[in-house]
């Protein structure tokens, strides 16, 4: 299987980072629901939210990855067959996705560096992230991490509601149109035919 894309469906490297991004953010939604009904005296809440706060920063790193992967080399286009408003309400959605999947862990940054807890970010319990200076200065701090803590849930919503849609309409396509707009984001090459080989 290539590496990178081509006209009819996307390389091993999209794929990989595909699935990846799209793990990592289920798991952030279960931990992010999780930790946050934890009273902070809870010895899970700690390590819960480091563990938050780095499969954040991964998902970020991968998601610049993959948008330079993307800008970089050609991406399949839809199915022919596929009526202009689908199309449009695909690019919505993907762009919702990359600007709610950057966007999020920066808020998230910012929230901690809000906090008058102070807690250091360590990503795995190895790299230090510093907090945002002119954050942790600022006389509106309060406000600016009630703000971005506010917009981190809200795009956590979107985001969990727009991969609903997304899973939803990808099943749709294979199960009912039966295209081929997910058995090319699939690693196998089998999944790719359209039809059995004569």
């Amino acid at each position: 299987m290539q590496l990178r894309n081509s006209s009819e469906r996307y390389g091993l490297v999209a794929i990989a980072l595909h699935w990846t991004v799209a793990a990592l953010f289920l798991s952030q939604v279960a931990i992010g629901f999780y930790m946050t009904d934890l009273p902070l005296t809870d010895p899970r809440t700690f390590p819960l939210y480091q563990t938050h706060k780095s499969i954040g920063f991964v998902i970020f790193i991968l998601v610049v990855i993959r948008l330079v992967w993307r800008v970089t080399g050609q991406t399949p286009p839809p199915p022919t067959s596929l009526p202009r408003w689908q199309a449009n309400a695909a690019i919505a959605v993907h762009s919702l996705l990359y600007a709610a999947l950057l966007l999020m862990p920066l808020l998230g940054w910012v929230v901690v560096s809000a906090s008058p807890l102070g807690i250091p970010t360590l990503i795995f319990g190895k790299l230090v992230i510093p907090h945002i200076p002119f954050v942790v200065k600022s006389p509106d701090r309060q406000m600016i991490g009630s703000v971005a803590s506010w917009a981190h849930w809200a795009l956590a919503w979107a985001a969990s509601i727009a991969v609903g849609g997304h899973i939803a309409a990808a099943l749709l396509h294979h199960i009912v149109e039966k295209d081929t707009i997910l058995k090319r984001m699939l690693p196998a090459r089998a999944h790719f035919q359209s039809e059995p080989p004569a």
